[in-house]
């Protein structure tokens, strides 16, 4: 292997977390894609293929991924097996991305994994048509990190699509496939089946595809991917599934069918059927990862302990404040069912935030039955829709009356908070409003720090 530190243009190691930021940040962005394995292959093979060192669990779906991603590892940590968990995109730090038996890394840690790959990415930018990404840098930082812990198993999500994502280098031993409806359709398509094609990369011959409920088209493209490799098949609804829910304070409790066995009382601290469909996958993909029933009080305790940030994430109180990162009409759907199916809140006010390459009339429409008043705001990233844009767009939905334009995010949450305590302008009864923060993964996250930092 070359001594990439012999090269005159070897990069400078990082010195701040800071400045780590700024060498990622210049590289291509997530949303800038050219769909191929080359680079992150010529990558892993530089750094030793640090993606053969540990079993994984890989998980693919529009949404419900950063959730079930949370879940599988807590219930692997539960087990005693040592984890590493990659997620994407990052709430307020982009360190989130890299976990280590459940804990983020630290800023020194994080420095140190992109210093342990930063002499190799220019080797990479020399030899290929494109240069690595920023999603490519940061899987190879996460595999190497995960290498050097060491970890036994591997939770990792994919950042778009399956089959060519930076982080399908790994043979995962379980493929998790969510739910499966339409996103990024410039790059994967705008359909479910054309979409489940490309997800469906990520099932390996002889690995078990673990498949959330899924639309009959949809089902046929991963049954036959599974079929061609030699995948072994557990469906929800089938296999295993969610036997019965009842809302409880602070969550649900849940009768979960898995592979091996039927889990009773099991009391999960996040709102909507949409996490218990989660949670039933969740354990399904560690039981297939493992070989055979798990005991029911580790199953208890782990699902008792999971969180999910900026999902229905109750973040303030008086009035309540919740955050949630959905930005597809998919997404939103499932959040509206969950707020109706687990709180009374009256009027509930939205704050909405999208990127501009998203289905915004399709989010706007997914809400509108469950909103009272709407605040169309903005976040700091350049892909952000304007504020004003999402409001004429919003009128045409909610009509004049029931709609207003914050472009600041801290303003908008105020008037919306001052709107739900005051519930009677608005034709509502005092006593019981709240805020939705919602939209955007980049929208709640900038949300949540600023509140946050006021409590």
């Amino acid at each position: 292997m070359t001594d990439p530190h012999d090269a005159a243009d070897a990069p400078r190691l990082a010195q701040t977390y800071a400045e780590v930021e700024d060498a990622l940040l210049s590289r291509w962005p997530e949303t800038r894609l050219e769909p191929s394995l080359d680079r992150i292959a010529a990558f892993t093979e530089l750094l030793g293929e640090p993606q053969r060192s540990f079993r994984t669990i890989h998980l693919t779906g529009t949404n419900g991924k950063t959730s079930t991603s949370r879940m599988i590892e807590t219930l692997l940590r539960a087990l005693d097996l040592r984890t590493g968990r990659f997620t994407s995109p990052h709430l307020e730090r982009m360190s989130e991305r890299i976990s280590i038996d459940g804990e983020p890394l630290d800023d020194e840690a994080f420095v140190r994994a992109f210093n342990d790959v930063a002499p190799y990415t220019h080797l990479v930018d020399a030899e290929q048509d494109h240069p690595l990404s920023f999603f490519e840098t940061i899987v190879g930082m996460a595999y190497a990190a995960f290498a050097d812990a060491p970890v036994d198993v591997a939770v990792v999500e994919v950042g778009m699509g399956g089959g060519w994502d930076a982080t399908n280098v790994v043979d995962a031993d379980v493929a998790v496939v969510l739910p499966i409806a339409v996103d990024h359709a410039r790059y994967l398509g705008d359909d479910p089946a054309t979409i489940a094609v490309e997800k469906a990369g990520i099932i390996k011959p002889g690995s078990i595809a673990v498949l959330a409920e899924q639309t009959p088209e949809v089902a046929a493209v991963l049954l036959e991917r599974a079929a061609e490799v030699g995948a072994t098949v557990a469906r929800e609804g089938m296999e295993f599934g969610v036997v019965s829910r009842t809302p409880a304070v602070g969550g649900q409790v849940l009768t979960l069918k898995g592979l091996r066995a039927q889990y009773d009382d099991v009391f999960l601290p996040l709102y909507g059927a949409h996490q218990a469909q989660n949670a039933a996958v969740a354990l399904a993909a560690v039981e297939a990862f493992g070989t055979g029933a798990l005991d029911d009080e580790v199953v208890r305790a782990a699902f008792a302990e999971v969180t999910s940030p900026g999902r229905l994430e109750i973040i303030r109180r008086s009035p309540t404040i919740v955050l949630d990162a959905a930005h597809n009409p998919h997404g939103a759907e499932a959040v509206a069912e969950a707020l109706e199916d687990s709180f009374s809140f009256s009027p509930l006010v939205g704050v909405l935030g999208v990127m501009e390459d998203k289905d915004h009339e399709g989010l706007l429409s997914a809400f509108e039955p469950h909103l009272a008043y709407l605040v169309c705001t903005q976040n700091s990233s350049r892909r952000s829709m304007s504020a004003a844009a999402l409001g004429r767009a919003a009128v045409e939905v909610f009509g004049e009356d029931r709609v207003s334009v914050v472009p600041d995010l801290a303003e908008a949450i105020d008037r919306a908070a001052t709107l739900a305590e005051a519930g009677e302008a608005i034709d509502v009864s005092i006593g019981s409003g709240a805020v939705l923060v919602t939209g955007s993964v980049v929208t709640v996250g900038e949300a949540r720090a600023l509140l946050k930092g006021r409590r």
